[in-house]
């Protein structure tokens, strides 16, 4: 495999976090293939593009903005693998979290997402950020 094989594949996936930090999700499923699997494990996987849409819908709608820190991604084929910070902003709750992702990228469409997190940390890190907004509430309220 030539590295710049490996380079496409990588950066369809970084196209696709692209996409989700504009929350352009016509284009998220531009980049996902028809028969696309997205799990965050151990959830039940959403298998097609019309189940993956609905919840890329939700995204838009609910999620008011969206950041992911990649700090490691490598490929061995089709398979892209992701080590980032996931950041999501609904309102003024801010949670960042740690994530391990698997990508499996044919013919530059994005054919199965599955996310792997701690869910422990990931509801202390809404718990903190529901603090945060409470208490930024607290002093806008007192200013």
């Amino acid at each position: 495999m030539s590295e710049s094989t490996v380079a496409t594949e990588i950066e369809v996936v970084r196209s696709f976090f692209d996409a989700l930090e504009a929350k352009d999700v016509d284009r998220v499923l531009e980049l996902a293939d028809p028969a696309i699997v997205y799990q965050n494990v151990p959830l039940p996987a959403a298998r097609g593009r019309d189940a993956f849409g609905r919840q890329m819908r939700w995204f838009e709608r609910y999620v008011t903005e969206f950041e992911a820190d990649i700090t490691h991604a490598a490929a061995d084929g089709p398979i892209v693998l992701t080590e980032r910070t996931d950041v999501m902003r609904i309102g003024r709750l801010q949670a960042d979290f740690w994530v391990c992702g698997t990508f499996e990228v044919r013919d530059g469409k994005v054919v199965l997402w599955r996310d792997y997190f701690d869910y422990a940390a990931v509801a202390a890190a809404f718990a903190k950020g529901a603090v945060r907004a409470l208490i930024a509430s607290a002093r806008s309220a007192t200013s």
